[in-house]
């Protein structure tokens, strides 16, 4: 089940599935209207997430927390 931009918090994980394209990344600043700016966890590009979900919401769209590792 996907969540709701709303629940993102600052430093959390998440995945993003849109259109076919996944994104993994880390929430490092809110930047108010409901924008937030993103960190890709694999190429370390900002960017945000109002670039994601531009041009609509997918038929596959998924926006879920990624687990974090409990292997400490």
């Amino acid at each position: 089940m996907s969540i709701s931009p709303d629940v993102f918090r600052t430093g959390k994980k998440y995945r993003m599935v849109n259109h076919g394209d996944t994104f993994e990344f880390v929430i490092e600043k809110f930047e108010g209207s409901n924008d937030y700016l993103l960190k890709d966890l694999h190429t370390l590009e900002t960017y945000y997430f109002q670039d994601l979900v531009r041009y609509g919401k997918g038929i596959d769209y998924l926006l879920e927390e990624l687990e974090e590792n409990q292997d400490q």
